[in-house]
């Protein structure tokens, strides 16, 4: 029987922070690009901030699933 290897949580993580960025700041990637058109982004403040407020209940909501199943 073949070992399935444990999920990488900081895979996880990322991704939620990818999609985040990619709903909040219509942005298509995180990665570094090398070119400042790619990789400089003008951000309105509320913005940033709903994308904060998500990330934090992306936060409270895993502390919460994590809680629960201990």
């Amino acid at each position: 029987m073949a070992r399935r290897k444990p999920a990488d949580p900081n895979a996880t993580r990322d991704a939620l922070i990818l999609e985040i960025a990619q709903r909040q700041f219509r942005i298509e990637t995180l990665e570094t690009r090398n070119w400042d058109r790619l990789d400089f982004h003008d951000v309105a403040v509320w913005a940033i901030r709903a994308a904060l407020e998500e990330a934090f209940e992306a936060g409270r909501h895993a502390a919460e699933t994590t809680t629960t199943k201990s």
